[in-house]
């Protein structure tokens, strides 16, 4: 049955292209990134898993008033095997906004193909692991085939922006839809090779600074006190943490921890005028040997320092602060057994890594359920003409198809 499975996806690429193209045109921005949510792109993935009479599904919604829905939807999709345990595929449904869209080559929002590549916003992250999923879950269907293990999707909102009204709202409302014995796969992550497993996350800390000086007319800047010149230096002297947070760990790429200034807000909208507040934010990285009070407390001695030279006052806060969760074992079910596929289905030797990005996972891991990252990507996520491969989404959803139908645990 397995074969049968396998040869029906690999006739599946108008579908996956249908799917993509559909996704695509849905913009799920959650509010924080100036969007209404998930909810329409949710209602399209709940019509197309309905047409599976094997497969059933469920809804959960997350209340945010932020929204004109006023919820935040994620979808559940079952399809009984053998046996009650599940083989969970969990992906996202949310996606970044486009940034500066003059960097793209056609609309984001419209799925552009060339040859084996496909590209639009959230092609990849996460469009690609939830299509895998979906085309194998209808080559099952097509097959009549009775799995092994039962397979679950999971295709959670808000994993841009922290997961709290997605994975974590699940896991703390409806502890129930996962089992200690669970294999847990998350297609949030990958190399363009695929065997790379991850298994291991830094801890991510999104800090928002506001520096407050006095605003006045740029002809008499002595009379104010300029806030972004404040700001400047602040950001250079942010680099310092760099050095006082310098461990390696080679089991992550970077094996450092990174302090990255990122975004700007803006501050006064006419050149004459010295600005009296701005704000920017840091996205840090930090290996799990580190806690977190410790990069904050150096943070707020680099920020006295800034005050106390330009005559400003800083505040900052947390945007999203996650303290790393303990890794995955690397010899556990999980791992073992998506090795194992690896190597039959594609024969790839994979190695466990660690990366700097956060994933869904870190809500099982922190819970003590092992789950593992794997898809093969090509690292495009956030960036301007993101794009995905059309054969490594199918061959993707063929390894998984191997963890469904193999009984034992990978030696």
């Amino acid at each position: 049955m397995l074969s049968t499975v396998l040869e029906l996806l690999k006739d599946s690429r108008d579908e996956l292209l249908r799917l993509q193209t559909d996704l695509v045109a849905i913009p799920a921005l959650g509010p924080t990134n100036a969007g209404q949510g998930e909810k329409a792109k949710v209602e399209y993935l709940a019509e197309y898993a309905g047409r599976f009479s094997g497969a059933r599904t469920q809804t959960i919604s997350a209340p945010d008033d932020r929204v004109e829905c006023g919820y935040r939807p994620s979808l559940i999709i079952r399809r009984p095997g053998s046996s009650p345990r599940t083989l969970w595929l969990i992906a996202h449904t949310d996606v970044v906004p486009t940034g500066d869209v003059s960097l793209w080559q056609s609309d984001p929002f419209v799925l552009r193909q060339e040859g084996d590549l496909i590209y639009g916003r959230g092609v990849e992250d996460n469009h690609q692991g939830m299509v895998s999923a979906l085309i194998l879950l209808r080559a099952l269907e097509n097959a009549g085939a009775r799995t092994d293990l039962s397979l679950g999707i999971l295709l959670a909102a808000d994993e841009e922006t922290g997961n709290a009204l997605g994975i974590e709202y699940i896991m703390e409302r409806h502890p129930d839809v996962f089992a200690p014995d669970d294999l847990i796969v998350i297609p949030d992550f990958g190399t363009p090779e695929g065997n790379a497993i991850e298994i291991a996350e830094k801890s991510v800390l999104w800090l928002r600074f506001t520096v407050r000086g006095k605003q006045c007319h740029a002809s008499t800047p002595e009379a104010g006190v300029n806030s972004l010149v404040a700001a400047a230096t602040l950001i250079l002297a942010l680099d310092r943490l760099h050095t006082l947070f310098d461990a390696s760990d080679p089991l992550f790429d970077p094996p450092v921890s990174t302090f990255v200034p990122t975004k700007m807000e803006a501050n006064v909208p006419n050149v004459n005028t010295i600005p009296g507040q701005d704000v920017f934010h840091l996205d840090c990285r930090v290996l799990p040997s580190y806690a977190l009070e410790e990069i904050e407390d150096e943070v707020r001695e680099i920020c006295d320092e800034v005050e106390a030279q330009h005559g400003v006052s800083i505040t900052f806060s947390p945007v999203v602060r996650e303290q790393a969760a303990p890794a995955t074992p690397g010899d556990c079910e999980a791992a073992r057994r998506l090795q194992a596929a690896l190597k039959d289905a594609r024969g790839l030797e994979a190695r466990m890594i660690g990366i700097g990005g956060g994933t869904v996972a870190a809500s099982f891991r922190k819970r003590g359920l092992p789950a593992v990252c794997w898809s093969t990507l090509m690292h495009t996520a956030h960036q301007p003409n993101e794009h995905a491969s059309i054969s490594a989404t199918i061959a993707d959803a063929g390894v998984f198809a191997h963890l469904l139908f193999e009984r034992q645990a990978a030696e």
